[in-house]
């Protein structure tokens, strides 16, 4: 792709201590980019590196003209790496791409079809992961609870290997939000989004940046930035409780009447009742302030209420349209006068 021309697909990359995948990553990286035969580049993010992971992009882009680098002064983190790349991407369809080959390149050109077949937001499911046993049922449990408590309906939420409308890309790129979840703010502004099944293989070189402990807290940014489902739920259990402790106490105010106080054991279940009252009470009013605690957070985030789509192309087909249709009816006039 000479550099003039306007790219139609970003390929966006974020990498982190790769240096062992980078040049494979390349070798069938640009055979499929440029198999699309669609002007497309490729946006390699260095997540702060301290290995050879920079050394090896620089080269690859100076070897290959579709290759653009980014470099981010320290280690910020997947997410700031793919905001990065969409905020420099050109195209009008974005596809993410994680670096350690275990989602293939070639899968790219499915996801682009699917972009240019008009749905903003193409999701993948990973078929046959290639993860530990314990890796997949977590990987299901953590999809299922997500899908419950946040109400976006996407089977996976970890493949990195994913489609982007221009549009959607650009608002993602222009949200200061620190910790969210790319894919599932995407789904909150997507038209018309899509999941495909797609292959998954091992990771040949280097090891996962995925811990246990970043995985918890990629859950735990699901749950507090798209759900406000545990505060609800905190709310519940307080009306639960207190509800529980009322009943009680009328129970115990009833049996002293008719089986006289001894029944109560000399007021321990009252106090077990007071008790939950007050338990109950606490509860409640986190829940509560939780609430609000959660709509200030929803406009502290300053999420767009709306995405505009681009009607640049669509202007200039209708315009065109009316030129041909005003052109005919000239023509009909200038006959109908002969």
């Amino acid at each position: 792709m000479s550099e003039s021309a306007h790219p139609v697909v970003s390929v966006v990359i974020p990498v982190y201590e790769e240096e062992d995948n980078v040049e494979t990553l390349c070798a069938r990286l640009i055979p499929v980019v440029r198999a699309m035969d669609l002007p497309a580049e490729v946006i390699l993010v260095d997540d702060g590196s301290k290995d050879r992971t920079l050394e090896l992009l620089l080269a690859a882009a100076r070897a290959n003209p579709e290759i653009v680098v980014r470099s981010l002064a320290r280690n910020f983190g997947q997410h700031a790496a793919v905001l990065a790349g969409f905020d420099a991407a050109r195209g009008t369809c974005v596809v993410t791409l994680d670096a350690d080959l275990q989602n293939p390149p070639e899968e790219i050109p499915r996801i682009v079809e699917q972009l240019r077949a008009g749905h903003d937001l193409v999701g993948t499911i990973r078929q046959d992961r290639q993860d530990s046993w314990f890796r997949r049922r977590a990987s299901r449990l953590v999809n299922a609870m997500t899908r419950r408590a946040s109400g976006i309906e996407l089977r996976d939420f970890g493949c990195m290997l994913r489609g982007y409308s221009r549009e959607i890309a650009k608002t993602l790129a222009a949200r200061s939000e620190s910790h969210t979840f790319i894919p599932a703010l995407a789904y909150v502004y997507a038209q018309s989004p899509v999941e495909i099944p797609v292959a998954h293989a091992a990771r040949d070189q280097g090891a996962s940046k995925y811990s246990l402990l970043r995985l918890f807290r990629l859950q735990l940014d699901l749950m507090t930035g798209f759900s406000q489902a545990p505060m609800r739920l905190l709310f519940s259990a307080g009306v639960l409780v207190a509800a529980a402790g009322v009943a009680m106490g009328l129970t115990l105010a009833a049996m002293r009447v008719l089986h006289g106080p001894e029944w109560a054991a000399e007021g321990v279940f009252t106090l077990f009742a007071i008790l939950f009252l007050f338990v109950g009470a606490q509860f409640f009013a986190l829940g509560l302030i939780g609430e609000y605690v959660g709509r200030t957070l929803g406009v502290v985030r300053r999420r767009p209420t709306y995405v505009l789509r681009d009607l640049s192309g669509l202007t200039t087909d209708a315009a065109a349209a009316d030129a041909d249709a005003g052109d005919d009816d000239g023509a009909a006039a200038s006959e109908d006068a002969s």
